[in-house]
């Protein structure tokens, strides 16, 4: 397999991906602004997404990808069928049951998450049910991740970058017809804002349909189980119970994290979550398309290096997903930081979104630019862990920069606000990063490769003229004065992009770097 070459169709529909996705959010801040009602759908949609990360994404497939791949390459055709369907009976009860749960309890959930809404009585009560009408989102989503661990382990990648389109189509047309109906939303739905609530389940539904012919393809739709119990016996399922859970705890900490920074964002005045999120959403950006994307690849490549014995395919897998790294998310980086207000005023900047809530979201993503690089290398790190089926030692390093993320935001969020927030993700981020690497050079896993003196030399002096591009952009074009005429603005933005993104690798070619560099084929 060509792994450049599937980096390159996975990003492809990551963009496509993040493309909806800013679509999406520019629709939402168009019909909605920042507000308390934005306010409380964001943290109404936090709950459910956080346990479906808990659930789905997160412990979930860090314990079962690795096996999943041992019972493939090792076990045979019939006991990975069997696998695939005692996990996926397990989780899908596990998370019905978890909705149900959520349901009752979401006053005394939003009373600890997001206290600050109780300023607003219509907001939060706005947020009870719209939370209670998303919660059985996670279980769509957790056979989404089941679905998605299968077909990667299958190398069918594209599929799985494709699905989150749905989700955002779904908010898209719930933005419009918000935005298009008001009156008949308000007489037949109550709050506009529920409209996008709506949208989340089909989202969901839409999601869980597209993967039901691909596992079909493959020969390995699960056959779901009425009783919830049913393949607990199965010595497969244990080890992956037994792996989710410290990855559990770590998740959890994540999770409990995010809840202290939403109480926080909340305690920060109206409309400081939607700042928060505008900025992360453009974060997420090159974070999906590069960060999700390598470390989609990898984790399969790794864990069948590791089941071979072949340590040096191991770190030169790794070798390759750094240098990438580096090549693609230091410029992003760079970009996020010196186009920031552009950025967001260009993409956001309509309707109810006014000049205040892009300067008050301009701040918070320079502050995630600082910490995109170590954002995205824990994508590539932690799977070379979770490969050699060693959960712990990302789970310990996680949660200490967990811990780190909220002493920080007692130095920073009141000298910062909401961007304080975000800087302290991002210096916590790159300690996690830094930690992981650390680790894996003590314990001989991966080994540096020669040439990363010339490569690094050539990366500052890219750079460096980029950053004098993007500055000359910043300070030359009149952002305030393009607010009248959005796609004369919307042409500055993507010339500036162009601009530095075409300087950028010009001195990189002038200076003999070649894509063949970067190409490698997985055994």
């Amino acid at each position: 397999m060509n792994l450049l070459k599937t980096l390159a169709g996975i990003s492809s529909m990551t963009l496509l991906s993040r493309l909806t996705g800013l679509l999406r959010e520019s629709l939402f801040a168009r019909a909605f602004g920042a507000s308390a009602y934005t306010d409380a759908f964001i943290v109404a949609f936090r709950l459910p997404n956080l346990l479906r990360r808990l659930f789905a994404e997160g412990a979930f497939s860090q314990a079962f990808v690795p096996i999943l791949s041992e019972y493939k390459n090792g076990k045979g055709e019939e006991a990975t069928r069997s696998l695939a369907d005692h996990v996926a009976t397990a989780l899908v009860w596990a998370t019905v049951a978890t909705s149900l749960v959520g349901i009752v309890a979401t006053p005394w959930l939003l009373k600890l998450i997001a206290n600050g809404l109780d300023a607003e009585p219509d907001a939060y009560a706005s947020a009870i049910w719209m939370t209670r009408l998303m919660f059985p989102y996670i279980a769509c989503m957790a056979f989404v991740a089941l679905a998605g661990g299968v077909l990667n382990t299958w190398r069918q990648f594209k599929m799985v970058a494709f699905t989150p389109v749905l989700l955002n189509l779904a908010l898209i047309s719930g933005s419009l017809f918000a935005a298009q109906f008001p009156d008949w939303t308000r007489a037949h739905i109550g709050n506009p804002i529920y409209v996008q609530a709506i949208a989340v389940m089909v989202g969901g539904v839409l999601q869980v349909g597209l993967q039901l012919p691909a596992l079909a393809r493959i020969g390995m739709l699960p056959r779901l189980s009425l009783n919830p119990f049913a393949g607990l016996r199965d010595p497969g399922v244990r080890r992956v119970l037994k792996k989710m859970g410290p990855a559990v705890f770590a998740v959890s900490a994540a999770q409990i994290s995010l809840l202290i920074n939403t109480a926080i964002a909340t305690s920060l005045g109206a409309g400081a979550i939607s700042a928060l999120i505008y900025a992360d959403r453009l974060m997420e950006f090159p974070n999906g398309m590069l960060g999700v994307a390598l470390g989609t690849i990898l984790l399969p490549s790794l864990s069948k290096a590791n089941l071979d014995g072949d340590a040096r395919e191991y770190s030169d897998l790794l070798n390759w997903g750094l240098r990438l790294t580096f090549l693609l998310a230091l410029p992003a980086a760079l970009g996020l930081a010196l186009l920031a207000m552009p950025l967001i005023a260009t993409l956001f900047n309509y309707g109810a979104f006014d000049q205040h809530a892009t300067a008050a979201a301009t701040a918070p993503l320079i502050a995630y630019s600082a910490g995109l690089i170590g954002i995205i290398l824990i994508k590539i790190l932690a799977p070379a862990y979770y490969a050699r089926q060693d959960v712990r030692t990302p789970v310990r390093i996680a949660t200490l920069s967990l811990v780190a993320t909220q002493l920080l935001n007692l130095v920073l969020v009141p000298r910062m606000g909401v961007a304080g927030l975000a800087l302290s993700i991002s210096l916590a981020a790159c300690l996690n990063a830094a930690l992981l690497f650390n680790g894996l050079r003590r314990r001989g896993i991966y080994a540096a490769d020669r040439g990363w003196g010339v490569f690094g030399f050539r990366l500052v002096c890219a750079l460096a003229v980029m950053a004098a591009v993007a500055w000359l952009a910043l300070h030359y074009i009149d952002w305030a004065a393009l607010q009248r005429h959005k796609w004369l603005r919307l042409g500055a933005l993507l010339g500036a992009i162009g601009v530095c993104a075409a300087s950028y690798f010009a001195v990189l070619v002038g200076l003999g770097m070649r894509v063949g560099d970067f190409r490698r084929i997985a055994r």
